[in-house]
């Protein structure tokens, strides 16, 4: 009897690392049903020069506001990737009581650069609880799969209101907080994120809520994402739990945890690879997130994400446009905000700064920072500060923040018991777009670099983020499993140009990537929504993937 698709002639790399093997894939009623040679089905698709691989997984995303305004969730389905996981770092839209709306767009706002005037004109706020939030999208429909954690600084603002910004929780708040984890994770939330990051910072440039948590809200949040009996802990280090302390929690709690890991310029990576090398000896159910891309950031001193990590810049989030012009202006300020910044804990890397766009100068467009400030015998904040005040905080300026050492980044992706991750895929998005993860490393890493084999990278793509996070039937090219499947060409697979364009609600821009190379087809759970290197625009087959 014939299938209802085939997928035919193509190199099937089935995601558990075994080398591919020429093969025909058939699918009927969403879920591969055969795998083999000359497959008979009502409809087909060409897969001839081409990996047949399962589709790609990204679990380090922000679309958890997008997801209302853009179903396709762009870029990343154009990429290959059929299944992704929001909610990261504690940052999330739910649950939320309607009078906290602009407490958790506030904090968005200022800890993942996103428009608080497209945040309010695009959410649809029929929800106050975190299962109405899933059960909300999944009415709504997305193009691809779609889950995500539940986050600790918006469980603290729905327990604590506008004091989950200035102190610890009552233990009366804590146990409600647990009960909500509980029942997050049972109706299928991915697992529970939180942030202790000295980075992130929230509404009038305060820490993020979770940093306010006392360790018996800590102690008691991880150890109710453990009675639930699945879903991953992710955690972004800080005082509240370091390194070491994820190594030491993660075998009292029983589940999986992960935490983000870039190759940083000054080598602190090491410490923590060195606790994982002793954590995974130890047992320990431990995956940092590595990515291939170098983290950049294109932005303007109107909101300039990685210099508010000082402690002045940090200040400037409070106020106004005027008065952050008036400080740029001002020479001690300049010599203040310069003198914290060397003082930060993510020191500028002033060498790895340039011009990117300036209406007024364009000859300076592509100049570096630090040698116009040389020129000019000032500092390289003062040639920002100069700059963006004559282009009333027009001018946009690039920079490096860490992971370009590429032996560093090798390194971390071919360690042992690492998960790729970090896209951030709808957070900065007018600052940064690394939605294309899988592409990049396909096309630098596999076929450019050689750094990884085509069957280590669909892995690491697919069946390893699969059974980290427990999705049942997913990561595989197997029978009987969801046809979540990227057919690509291995020869010119890449990410394909970066834009800029003008097309989110409020009339907010964005940087996008939706012209990749070399992916042919994309089906979600049997349906293509990318046939040939054309996107279709109105399918929506994606669904909230099981977790055991």
């Amino acid at each position: 009897m014939s299938a209802e698709l085939v997928v035919r002639g193509g190199t099937v790399h089935d995601g558990t690392g075994a080398p591919g093997r020429p093969a025909d894939v058939a699918i009927t009623d969403g879920v591969i049903c055969d795998i083999g040679s000359n497959l008979r089905g009502a409809r087909e698709l060409d897969a001839s020069g081409c990996v047949v691989a399962p589709g790609f997984i990204d679990i380090h995303t922000h679309y958890d506001a997008q997801v209302f305004w853009d179903p396709a969730l762009r870029p990343s389905s154009f990429h290959g990737v059929t299944t992704v996981v929001a909610g990261n770092c504690g940052f999330t839209i739910a649950p939320a009581r309607r009078d906290h709306h602009d407490l958790i767009v506030g904090t968005l706002e200022n800890v993942e650069d996103m428009d608080p005037a497209t945040l309010h004109a695009g959410i649809e706020w029929d929800f106050e609880t975190f299962p109405e939030y899933l059960d909300l999208v999944g009415r709504r429909g997305t193009a691809i799969n779609f889950t995500a954690y539940i986050g600790h600084s918006a469980l603290r603002v729905y327990a604590m209101g506008e004091a989950a910004y200035e102190r610890a929780a009552t233990p009366a708040e804590i146990a409600r907080m647990c009960d909500l984890v509980r029942d997050a994770i049972a109706i299928g939330a991915a697992g529970f994120s939180t942030s202790f990051s000295f980075a992130h910072r929230g509404v009038d440039g305060k820490p993020v809520p979770s940093r306010f948590a006392a360790a018996d809200e800590v102690e008691a949040l991880f150890r109710a994402a453990g009675d639930a009996g699945k879903g991953v802990v992710l955690i972004t280090p800080g005082d509240q739990c370091s390194y070491e302390d994820v190594y030491a929690w993660q075998p009292k709690i029983g589940r999986p945890f992960t935490y983000p890991l870039f190759a940083s310029p000054n080598g602190k990576y090491l410490t923590p690879l060195g606790l994982h090398e002793q954590g995974i000896a130890a047992g320990a159910r431990v995956w940092p997130q590595v990515t291939p891309r170098p983290l950049t950031m294109q932005f303007t001193l109107a909101d300039p994400y990685s210099l508010n990590t000082g402690a002045v810049f940090g200040e400037l989030l409070k106020v106004g446009r005027s008065v952050r012009l008036a400080a740029y202006r001002d020479t001690e300020w300049r010599a203040l905000a310069a003198a914290d910044l060397e003082n930060s804990p993510m020191r500028p890397r002033w060498e790895t700064f340039e011009v990117s766009e300036s209406a007024r100068f364009p000859e300076l467009e592509g100049r570096r920072v630090a040698d116009l400030a040389a020129e000019r015998e000032v500092t390289p904040l003062d040639v920002m500060c100069d700059l963006a005040v004559a282009e009333d905080l027009e001018t946009r300026f690039r920079a490096y923040i860490a992971n370009d050492d590429v032996a560093a980044v090798s390194g971390l992706l071919t360690h042992e018991q690492v998960a790729l991750g970090l896209s951030d895929a709808g957070a900065h998005v007018d600052q940064l777009c690394d939605a294309p993860l899988p592409t990049d490393l396909l096309g630098s890493w596999v076929r450019e670099r050689g750094v990884l084999t085509v069957e280590q990278a669909v892995h690491k793509l697919t069946g390893e983020p699969a059974d980290l996070f427990g999705f049942v039937r997913r990561g595989r090219v197997r029978e009987g499993y969801w046809a979540d499947m990227c057919v690509f060409d291995p020869d010119t697979v890449g990410p394909g140009p970066t834009r800029r364009v003008r097309d989110f609600p409020a009339d907010a821009e964005r940087l996008t990537a939706e012209e990749p190379t070399g992916v042919r087809h994309v089906l979600v759970n049997g349906t293509p929504i990318r046939i040939d290197g054309e996107q279709l625009a109105t399918a929506r087959p994606g669904m909230r993937p099981e977790t055991a």
